[in-house]
């Protein structure tokens, strides 16, 4: 199978173009190396997969319109991976042009793309973040998003708008995942885990938001690449009980599908600390601050939609993921950041 992936260069994306070659498909990844974070990272990251005969890269941004409907027709993936996106909900206050940019005229040409070169099936990214200020634990696809709280957040949302629309209109499958605060090797410096390891190993003190009473569905990127692949393999249907009169937003009459990818068992803010302290083996400095603007107290999947579609849930274990996360990044940077 010939996929195309966006974001290749990230996170998630690196590790799902090393599961898709590792299974004999061919990857034709797309990233600009946007320097959001350090551009270093991604190029290291890449680097594991370059050599690789059945992948190929290129350097462009998904919402350039020109060279990606160029790169659709002279490929022609079977299907897509979408990941390539503006990331983080604070960033979204301070920069919000760049996620129109690339969120949502970005996400055009990838649903233009697949329309005009017959994709059979685009699985997209989507985030937990769209159930915004709904307090409804644990979050079900079958939830209303309709109170985002960040720009980010409404990106999302109008992602996965966009894509029912394709799918209705054109009869292309579509699937939007809900990603749940991810970590792992090779993570995002932005993220928690990798914040508070480098603060730690350079005997900094650590900024715990919401005086630490946050709670995460924190979901190791093992297991979010597991259900990323799944899915891919079993393209969005129609589901025939939908019922107009009473719309169930987690599917449609069209070829739409959308759920969430979460461990399903949500931890504390500080259990996710002490476990990072343990792998560590230093007690971290707290600065407790308050909550930040755009953020939410507590996300909680219900994946009960998921194992049914591909029988199959997140389910590592936090410590278990947080000490391999302390394992490569010692080995990749050091014990001290500083030095």
């Amino acid at each position: 199978m010939k996929v195309l992936l966006t974001g290749a260069a990230g996170f998630i994306g690196m590790h799902c173009a090393e599961r898709l070659l590792a299974r004999g498909d061919t990857v034709i990844g797309v990233d600009n190396l946007n320097d959001y974070y350090e551009v270093s990272l991604k190029e290291a990251r890449l680097a594991r997969i370059a050599d690789h005969d059945n992948f190929s890269m290129h350097r462009m941004a998904v919402e350039d319109r020109e060279a990606m409907a160029a790169l659709f027709a002279s490929e022609k993936p079977d299907r897509v991976i979408h990941l390539a996106a503006q990331a983080g909900v604070r960033y979204s206050i301070e920069n919000p042009h760049a996620y129109i940019d690339a969120n949502l005229q970005g996400f055009m040409t990838i649903l233009e793309g697949c329309r005009h070169n017959k994709v059979e099936h685009l699985v997209f990214a989507s985030s937990s973040s769209v159930y915004g200020g709904n307090e409804q634990m644990p979050f079900s696809e079958h939830h209303s998003v309709d109170h985002p709280v960040s720009l980010y957040a409404a990106t999302k949302k109008a992602n996965e708008l966009m894509a029912h629309t394709y799918s209705h209109l054109y009869d292309m499958p579509t699937t939007g995942l809900r990603f749940f605060t991810v970590y792992g090797p090779w993570g995002r410096p932005d993220m928690a885990l990798f914040k508070f390891t480098r603060a730690m190993l350079d005997g900094a003190s650590i900024d715990v938001y919401n005086s630490g009473q946050m709670i995460r569905d924190f979901t190791y990127v093992d297991d979010i690449v597991e259900g990323v692949i799944r899915v891919l393999d079993k393209a969005a249907t129609p589901n025939p009980d939908f019922n107009p009169l009473s719309p169930d937003p987690q599917s449609s009459h069209a070829p739409f599908r959308v759920f969430n990818i979460g461990k399903g068992n949500p931890t504390p803010l500080m259990d996710y600390i002490a476990a990072l302290e343990e792998a560590l083996g230093i007690v971290a400095e707290k600065n407790m601050m308050p909550m930040q603007p755009g953020d939410v107290p507590a996300t909680s999947a219900d994946t009960t939609e998921l194992r049914e579609w591909v029988g199959f849930a997140p389910n590592t274990d936090i410590r278990d993921g947080v000490k391999k996360f302390v394992d490569w990044y010692v080995a990749y940077y050091g014990r001290n950041t500083a030095d």
